[in-house]
């Protein structure tokens, strides 16, 4: 069953880029849609009948919720990329579209919905004579059953995730260390001595006779040393991330109707699903 994905960006060579990616990774060029205001010759407003952007974007995201997201994207001068995709392919497609340049579609509606742009049906209105009219069953005699699709939008979004913070502070830890002081001592000396005084003696005379102590005392400084810088860098990676989710279709069942019996769902006609 194919699938359709949906990306938005902000430069047609971004979605170019990512169209070539989605070649490479086995989607079909042709099966490959990019569209902005050049594709509907700038005709932002036109009404559906009219082949403007309003009516081709209609055309192709009637049952998608965010129809009208992609019709103000594509006329503020975004660009829409749209890739039908087959099952085998769709998680290659999926994990193309992760690692693009697509814009968060969530968060730029939010801007522009802060900015006054309202959105929904209203934001686009066709005139009143292009309102939906039941098929016309007496003049044709046809009767239509509407089949449709859901298409999954794959978009992406800054959210935090938390982070380091490094914080410095001083500690005070007791530290010692042995020094080795010198320190001087004067001691007195009396020796006896027996003998005559000489002539060169002196002896009766007042003197005085000093001698000084020194020593050594420790001095305590400081000096401050980087022993290692600590900084916070930040690296960017890549990740793949699979999406998965469910999308719904609509399918009929063609039977004939045996016109001999009352209730179609009794006869013996085998449906055909198409």
């Amino acid at each position: 069953m194919p699938r359709t994905l949906t990306a938005m960006f902000d430069t047609r060579a971004a979605a170019e880029a990512t169209r070539d990616k989605l070649v490479q990774a086995g989607v079909s060029k042709s099966e490959i849609d990019i569209q902005d205001q050049s594709t509907y010759g700038g005709d932002t407003a036109a009404a559906p009948q009219k082949g403007g952007l309003m009516g081709g974007l209609r055309n192709m995201f009637s049952a998608h919720d965010d129809h009208h997201t992609y019709v103000e994207g594509v006329s503020r001068g975004h660009v829409l990329l749209n890739a039908t995709v087959k099952d085998a392919e769709a998680t290659n497609a999926i994990q193309v579209l992760e690692q693009s340049d697509a814009i968060d579609l969530d968060a730029r509606e939010s801007e522009w919905r802060q900015s006054g742009w309202t959105g929904g049906a209203d934001a686009y209105a066709e005139p009143a004579t292009d309102a939906y009219r039941a098929p016309a069953t007496a003049a044709s005699g046809d009767e239509t059953i509407q089949l449709a699709e859901e298409r999954l939008v794959v978009g992406k979004r800054e959210v935090e995730r938390g982070g380091v913070r490094v914080r410095s502070y001083i500690v005070e830890t007791p530290v010692s260390q042995q020094v080795s002081l010198r320190e001087e001592t004067v001691d007195i000396e009396r020796r006896p001595v027996n003998r005559a005084v000489a002539a060169g003696d002196d002896a009766f005379r007042d003197r005085t006779i000093e001698m000084r102590e020194t020593g050594e005392e420790a001095v305590v400084g400081k000096e401050a040393f980087v022993t290692e810088e600590i900084g916070l860098r930040k690296d960017v990676g890549q990740r793949t991330e699979e999406v998965r989710d469910t999308v719904r279709h609509t399918e009929v069942e063609v039977g004939r109707i045996d016109a001999s019996a009352t209730d179609p769902s009794l006869t013996g006609a085998t449906p055909k699903r198409i």
